[in-house]
């Protein structure tokens, strides 16, 4: 008796759950959006071409639709900016330079390029070595979004 009133229970909350959340809910959510000019943050700790090229398109997509851009290759993220490796990431190198032409700003973690020795000779035009204070400076932004991958 006990388990059928449970279940009962349960299935009438399933119900009236779906009728809120497809009846009402949609009129009470409010969805958060980004203002028209909120500066993007992309952390990039990536050497995988995939999701190298996810990262960097999202971010030319934003940038195009009007909010700065400041890509952080961080971790394994710095071989996709060196000359180095132009060949195994030459879509992704090519993104990074039509995005530094628009006028985003891209670094490159110093730590990270001492632990796998990446040479600052061998960044590409425009990347720029990171410190503390740049990326906190675009990091704590006000109203700056982040995403990573």
């Amino acid at each position: 008796m006990k388990s059928s009133q449970h279940l009962i229970s349960v299935l009438l909350l399933v119900v009236l759950s779906s009728l809120l959340l497809g009846c009402v809910a949609p009129a009470l959510v409010v969805t958060p959006t980004a203002g028209g000019a909120d500066p993007l943050f992309i952390n990039m700790t990536t050497d995988d071409p995939h999701r190298a090229n996810m990262a960097l398109s999202f971010g030319m997509k934003q940038l195009d639709l009007g909010h700065p851009l400041t890509v952080f290759l961080n971790d394994k993220g710095v071989f996709v900016g060196t000359t180095v490796n132009a060949e195994q990431f030459a879509e992704q190198q090519k993104t990074i330079a039509a995005l530094l032409e628009k006028g985003a700003v891209v670094y490159s973690c110093p730590m990270c390029m001492q632990h796998y020795g990446v040479n600052e000779a061998d960044l590409l035009p425009g990347i720029l070595v990171s410190n503390p204070d740049a990326i906190g400076g675009a990091l704590f932004k006000a109203d700056t979004k982040t995403l990573t991958w």
